[in-house]
């Protein structure tokens, strides 16, 4: 099945350099299979609803048949629970579909079980993309790349970092900046196309956060002149 803008997106993201890529909250596995037919990684498909990882577990193994070693592996598990300590490796981390404050839980966990390796994320939160941000940067995670796309009229933020320890093997060999709470590259537009899409993102933003900066302005106030400040730019 083809994948959609968003999930096309994050997979061009992802390069041909990890062993182990973690497809969470995978859903029907549509991203995973895509990074199983170019040969990405070691798949490792992760929900928490058991029929659905059922389903997948019976297509994978009429369409990607097991092999010796495996190319992939089905976990019916919270994010939280997963292993990331199968190799030296930097795994790749992959949530989706979820909202930034589910994400912040799932990242904070795992940084703190896995406080001793890096571990590399893509994360395209469905909203609270400012809080998920300001929680990254708090982990001290550095950013990799990210994009700002556009899909049955709704903006998708794709998120990739880097939270990186001295002592673990890295696998992004991208070099890295300082993670922004609005986001950066993005509001970098090539062109008329990037610059539509950036624009009505932003003032749908905008609008969301004047709406809160009227009843709570302790709440929005700051995140507010942080957009605000992007405007000028684009």
């Amino acid at each position: 099945m083809k994948l959609g803008h968003r999930l096309a997106h994050i997979n061009m993201m992802i390069p041909n350099s990890y062993t182990h890529i973690w497809d969470c909250c995978c859903d029907h596995g549509l991203l995973g299979a895509a990074l199983l037919d170019r040969h990405a990684a070691m798949i490792h498909f992760v929900d928490i609803v058991p029929a659905l990882m059922q389903q997948l577990t019976a297509k994978l193994e009429c369409f990607y048949p097991p092999q010796n070693p495996p190319k992939w592996q089905v976990h019916c598990s919270d994010v939280s629970a997963i292993p990331l300590d199968q190799d030296e490796h930097t795994p790749l981390v992959i949530i989706a579909g979820v909202g930034g404050d589910l994400m912040i839980e799932f990242v904070n966990s795992l940084c703190q079980q896995y406080s001793d390796r890096s571990i590399d994320f893509l994360l395209c939160p469905v909203h609270h993309q400012y809080e998920l941000r300001q929680q990254l940067i708090k982990l001290d995670c550095e950013l990799i790349d990210e994009k700002l796309i556009e899909q049955n009229r709704r903006f998708y933020e794709i998120i990739y970092v880097t939270r990186s320890n001295s002592s673990s093997q890295i696998n992004s060999d991208s070099t890295t900046a300082k993670i922004s709470a609005v986001g950066t590259k993005f509001w970098q537009c090539n062109n008329d196309q990037e610059r539509d899409i950036a624009k009505r993102y932003l003032n749908k933003v905008l609008t969301h956060y004047q709406k809160i900066n009227l009843s709570n302005p302790q709440k929005a106030s700051q995140t507010l002149q942080d957009y605000l400040a992007i405007k000028a730019l684009i």
